[in-house]
């Protein structure tokens, strides 16, 4: 089967590729540096160098496909992140329509069923429903949980403050996944077989954040590392202070205050979903985290 990946060799991407080449199949990966062409083709895939805002790249590319992973990478320099990705999923549904592809794996986030308040995640909302009103093509989103490797944004703070936190407390429930875990979910689907529109969850593991800090504290270096939970303001303030421009750090602290609010897990835990990924965030903190903090 003929397969185009969005993405580049991403998180997900990479691992992803990884598992439909070695099963046989044509794979294209997307990227917009020519200087991954190299390494897309080592992996033993087929790159497409060109933007996701191209709708004619898009639409030349996803012809002859028997499916498409789709997927928005973040912009961090967008004036308003959800209109970004809006924006962004408009431009899949244009060349979906056009190049007549008939079959969609789309990678959504948990809280997307909320269309506002959740920051970048209501931009992948209006994915959905974008997506959902094309007609003839079956779309499965996969709605991903809080990533693991988003620990790795905190290793500054807990190297350099001795502290780790974010706009939410301790007791908050963290419904989260490692990305090879979503990009076995993907892989599943895209071999598999489904209809109509519909929605799968990606889920490794579920934590408490008070669960989390100790295992990131041993693996640190650090006994008794404090979570500290940040005021929205403080959260703000400090991620412009990393360079983060105040209109993608706006959107972020709304998330942290939807996470806080318990807003992103609610139709998640409604629904009875359960954890399906076979990667421990131990295992992570233990392996990938500890290499990370000490490269």
């Amino acid at each position: 089967m003929k397969f185009i990946i969005t993405g580049s060799l991403g998180n997900i991407s990479r691992p992803l590729v990884a598992l439909l080449v070695k099963a046989g199949h044509d794979v294209t990966v997307i990227s917009r540096s020519a200087g991954k062409t190299v390494e897309i083709e080592e992996a033993g895939a087929k790159a497409a160098i060109g933007s996701l805002e191209d709708v004619s790249f898009l639409t030349n590319t996803f012809t002859g496909a028997d499916a498409v992973y789709t997927m928005v990478p973040p912009n961090y320099g967008a004036a308003n992140m959800p209109d970004f990705i809006e924006a962004t999923g408009k431009g899949y549904a244009t060349g979906i329509k056009a190049a007549g592809v008939k079959k969609i794996v789309n990678l959504s986030s948990i809280g997307a069923d909320v269309p506002a308040g959740t920051g970048p995640i209501a931009g992948l909302h209006r994915v959905e429903n974008i997506l959902n009103q094309l007609e003839g093509v079956d779309v499965k989103h996969v709605r991903a949980g809080f990533f693991y490797v988003n620990f790795f944004n905190d290793i500054p703070l807990v190297k350099h403050n001795n502290v780790i936190g974010a706009n939410y407390p301790a007791t908050t429930e963290m419904i989260m996944v490692h990305p090879a875990d979503i990009a076995d979910a993907i892989a599943e689907e895209l071999l598999g077989s489904f209809s109509g529109k519909s929605v799968r969850y990606a889920i490794s593991e579920e934590k408490l954040i008070s669960d989390i800090v100790p295992l990131i504290a041993a693996a640190t270096g650090k006994p008794g590392l404090p979570w500290v939970e940040f005021t929205d303001d403080q959260s703000l303030e400090g991620m412009k202070g990393a360079g983060i421009p105040a209109p993608t750090a706006a959107t972020y602290v709304e998330m942290g205050q939807a996470l806080r609010d318990g807003v992103l897990n609610k139709y998640y835990r409604a629904n009875n979903f359960k954890p399906t990924g076979k990667r421990k965030f131990a295992d992570f903190v233990k392996n990938e985290f500890t290499a990370a903090w000490n490269s």
